[in-house]
């Protein structure tokens, strides 16, 4: 056990009993430990594997090349509908989790073969996802948001198509792409900081709610 992740499962207000023990199964497969994102993540030389995260109705092991594991047992849930690579195996209760003890080591043990013998998610291009017409002509007009866009991580482009194509109507994504222009000038990701207080960073970790509520005592 990796004394720096500690302080995560002391400071667990939910979930506590079932982290410890997805973490006692986890290192029992001889993974290391590290405090990732804010949780703990296990390698395998120095490679993500699994990593241990919970929400308000569920807590979860997260496979971060879930979509190559066989999944015999149909444990594996697609995180969200765009997820390519990860896959979840999701918890309710200690019982839940002990009583699939083995099968998770099964899991697990297959997940580090995988990475053992360096296979590869194949993900979508940037070119496959869908570009919304209201923003394509966005794209043409503006020269200048045109270059910004193309210089951003294809992660970062793969968002912006997904969260732009979103709603069904035109306003509503004309609306979407409006408030999201200057970011996007700026060299921004759509989850990014952009108060340089985030702790987190690249990523926003809410920094600026608190920000915004001092300005306004």
């Amino acid at each position: 056990m990796n004394p720096e992740v500690n302080s995560f499962f002391i400071k667990a207000k939910r979930w506590q009993s079932e982290f410890e023990a997805l973490r006692t199964i986890i290192l029992d497969c001889g993974l290391n430990e590290v405090l990732k994102w804010s949780v703990p993540c296990y390698l395998f030389q120095n490679n993500n594997i699994v990593l241990i995260h919970g929400f308000k109705d569920y807590c979860a092991l997260l496979f971060f090349k879930g979509a190559l594991l066989q999944d015999s047992d149909g444990v594996l849930l697609q995180p969200t509908e765009n997820t390519q690579s990860s896959r979840q195996i999701r918890f309710t209760s200690l019982k839940e989790i002990r009583e699939m003890e083995s099968i998770l080591k099964i899991y697990i043990f297959e997940a580090i073969e995988v990475e053992k013998l360096g296979l590869k998610v194949e993900l979508k291009k940037t070119k496959d996802y869908f570009v919304p017409e209201e923003f394509q002509i966005q794209l043409n007009k503006n020269s200048k948001l045109k270059k910004a866009f193309e210089s951003l991580t294809p992660g970062r482009q793969r968002a912006y198509l997904l969260y732009f194509s979103a709603p069904k109507q035109s306003k509503t994504i004309l609306s979407r792409i409006e408030a999201f222009t200057q970011r996007i000038l700026n060299g921004k990701g759509l989850t990014d900081c952009v108060c340089g207080l985030s702790k987190r960073m690249p990523s926003c970790d809410g920094s600026h709610k608190l920000l915004a509520s001092k300005q306004f005592k």
